[in-house]
């Protein structure tokens, strides 16, 4: 009976080079240097593995035979060219001999089959693993301060036709909660998520701003509310032209076990003695002070929020050191109204400042900064950068120093 013809599929490359090499460490008298192996540009001649194959195969194992020949399947028939060199003949007696061959012959079969199976699967299956913790870098927070000065520039339907100073606002309030005797409050933890923080009178209306960014935390799931938040103030001082503010990640979000106390946040109403308390007690010194509160160069009050009303000077919606020029140059006026106690420009009546801002000019130790300022824009520029910087990351513990420092939109 002829010897048929099996035509093995040929599987991928990858597999057989695979399979071949570690063929060779199973069968050492295997001489993988006959194979010609090509892809696309040569072949492999399978049938040539075979039988260096089978030569080994039979060199490792017990031969067996019988009076008879042995009746097997054509596809498993050994090439008679594989038979020499056994140094011995066997008998259809040699029981013994007969069931360890056929042992031995299912044991490489199986290792084969293992090999080849875990081959494929190396080769050709799901070749993911598991990966650590994503780390974001500087370009993955440009993407998320980019995604907010796109929705600043979208978004118009605000005061003035901006966002932006709501977003230092909500900044400024969650950061400025830090207490430095017991080390707790400051812009680590994000706790104006929750009542009774979010309810405190300072904070009224701040919930703009948060729902502002709810799409940039959808669009980046893995930015902390907490960097957020102070990523958004920071974006929007320098969109709206002011400094550059230097940012690093590092806050973690916190539980409503976090949330601060009512009553740590500046009180427009209240005089000298008070900013030095409130802003003592996060850790700043008298220019400090001074170069925070100018952030009034942005946004308006409300009467429905802080119940003021009105803007500080007439472009609310750029950062600039007017708010400083207006207050030491311009005259004021306590407001007639039937509101708490404000005060409002002689020229055009407009405009207002806060007792707190009234009271900038009452302390010698204040109203120094407020001349600096307002005669110069790049030194109040220079501080208040520094000192933002430094309210943002009141009582966060940082893993880096390094800060990133963003690229504004054109």
């Amino acid at each position: 009976m002829g010897q048929e013809k099996y035509k093995c599929p040929v599987p991928p490359f990858s597999l057989r080079l695979y399979f071949y090499s570690h063929l060779y460490l199973l069968f050492p008298e295997w001489q993988p240097h006959r194979l010609l192996i090509s892809h696309p540009l040569c072949t492999i001649t399978m049938a040539s593995a075979a039988r260096t194959a089978s030569r080994a195969f039979l060199r490792s194992t017990p031969a067996t035979s019988s009076f008879r020949p042995a009746v097997r399947n054509a596809r498993f028939a050994i090439p008679a060219n594989g038979l020499r060199g056994s140094p011995r003949r066997g008998y259809a007696s040699e029981a013994g001999s007969e069931k360890s061959g056929s042992s031995s012959f299912g044991l490489w079969a199986l290792g084969l089959g293992a090999l080849g199976g875990g081959a494929y699967f190396y080769l050709n299956g799901d070749s993911s693993s598991p990966k650590g913790p994503f780390v974001p870098t500087q370009a993955d927070y440009q993407k998320v301060y980019d995604a907010i000065a796109a929705r600043l520039a979208n978004e118009t339907d605000y005061d003035d036709g901006s966002y932006g100073p709501v977003l230092v606002r909500l900044a400024w309030h969650a950061s400025g909660t830090y207490d430095k005797e017991t080390g707790t409050g400051g812009s680590n933890g994000a706790t104006m998520r929750f009542a009774p923080e979010s309810d405190h009178g300072a904070n009224a209306g701040l919930k703009t701003a948060r729902d502002f960014l709810e799409p940039i935390k959808a669009q980046f799931p893995w930015i902390s509310y907490s960097d957020l938040w102070t990523l958004g103030g920071a974006c929007a001082i320098q969109e709206l032209s002011g400094p550059t503010i230097p940012w690093r990640p590092g806050r973690e979000d916190r539980d409503v076990a976090a949330c601060t106390p009512d009553g740590r946040l500046p009180d427009a109403a209240k005089d000298h003695r008070h900013i030095r308390d409130v802003f003592s007690r996060m850790g700043f010194d008298d220019r400090e002070m001074v170069a925070l509160i100018g952030a009034h160069a942005l946004g308006r009050c409300h009467t429905d929020r802080s119940g003021f009303d009105g803007p500080w000077n007439f472009s609310p919606t750029v950062f600039s050191n007017e708010f400083f020029r207006l207050l030491a140059e311009e005259k004021w006026a306590q407001k007639k109204w039937n509101g708490p106690t404000q005060f409002t420009d002689k020229t055009t009546g407009t405009l207002m400042m806060l007792p707190t801002d009234m009271a900038l000019l009452k302390d010698k130790g204040f109203k120094k900064h407020v001349e600096r300022y307002a005669k110069d824009s790049d030194v109040f520029f220079k501080e208040f950068s520094d000192v933002f910087v430094k309210l943002l990351e009141l009582g966060v513990p940082f893993k880096t120093e390094d800060r990133f420092v963003f690229k504004t939109s054109e």
